[in-house]
């Protein structure tokens, strides 16, 4: 099953790549629907968006021990490789206590910022970002963890293309001031923003 890591969990090296439930941060589509399927006997469904085809947007219904219900796994690849990865659902709260302390074994203590009734917490790491955020209510913790890897946003980014110029009139128009042609914004992803393909 799909599970956090246990507590006596060593620290990771600073050189090792962000994981969460066992799947690391730009982990190959087929690495991760092992990954379900031996873990948990899940089934990862993936399907092609009809924008670009090298986007799959996938899901899966995960469970881990003893959580209040199964949990929802949503990834989102390009080129069959992990862009954004978040598993979600209710957690009991000393699930969460758990999950919380073993992300912070191997990644750091990291400080919880509040925003109304969510909690959020996140580490950084090349380009690479877990994002553990929570909601403050009695019981079970509706809560997600998202694993997002820039790096693979930005290259899919940057090979999205460029505008194509305007064909040139064929008769020299009246003199006009030209009007500015604006770049396509800034796609950087992890450092404090988060981005995924399009569907």
């Amino acid at each position: 099953m799909l599970a956090p890591a246990p507590l006596s969990a060593q620290a990771a090296p600073a050189t090792d790549p962000l994981s969460v439930f066992g799947i690391k941060a730009g982990a190959p589509v087929r690495v991760v629907a092992e990954t379900i399927a031996d873990r948990d006997g899940g089934h990862l469904r993936c399907d092609r968006s009809k924008v670009d085809v090298r986007v799959e947007e996938c899901r899966a219904t995960v469970s881990m021990p003893e959580a209040a219900e199964p949990l929802e796994l949503w990834m989102s690849a390009v080129d069959s490789v992990t862009s954004v990865l978040t598993v979600a659902g209710n957690l009991a709260p000393d699930e969460l206590d758990q999950l919380r302390s073993s992300l912070e074994r191997r990644y750091g203590r990291v400080n919880a910022k509040a925003q109304n009734s969510q909690w959020m917490m996140q580490w950084v790491r090349k380009g690479t970002m877990i994002r553990l955020t929570w909601r403050a209510q009695q019981g079970a913790k509706a809560t997600s963890v998202a694993l997002i890897d820039g790096n693979v946003l930005d290259a899919w980014q940057a090979r999205r293309g460029t505008p194509q110029k305007t064909a040139a009139p064929a008769k020299k128009p009246p003199p006009a001031k030209k009007a500015a042609t604006k770049p396509p914004a800034d796609s950087a992803t992890v450092r404090g923003i988060e981005a995924s393909p399009a569907r």
